[in-house]
């Protein structure tokens, strides 16, 4: 994946999360599964997207992310929210629940 293919595909994307990890973060791989679990769940059109930092550091410097794991938001193109290191998922299902809600709902009127 190359910086420009990530780009139109959250500009491409009204809800994009990406997840940037590496493999030797036992963080990154206990937080993945709840993750995965909280996207397809409770917030099922949020595009979810995982970054391997290590095998794209190019990515990962031209995002900003210093630690991993690094959640970041986006909605409508625009960066909402990120997190970084110690992440709760109860963290990122309330802040997302509002906007979510109305990117979304509004579509079903």
């Amino acid at each position: 994946m190359d910086l420009s293919a990530l780009q139109q595909k959250i500009a491409g994307n009204s809800a994009i999360l990406l997840y940037f990890f590496n493999d030797h973060c036992a963080p990154c791989l206990s937080l993945r599964p709840k993750v995965q679990d909280l996207i397809e769940n409770d917030f099922s059109k949020i595009d979810l997207l995982f970054v391997n930092s290590e095998k794209y550091p190019g990515l990962t410097a031209h995002y900003s992310v210093f630690s991993n794991p690094t959640l970041i938001m986006f909605f409508e193109g625009k960066e909402f929210q990120r997190w970084s290191k110690f992440v709760s998922v109860s963290q990122i299902a309330s802040a997302i629940e509002k906007p979510y809600s109305l990117l979304f709902d509004n579509e079903n009127q």
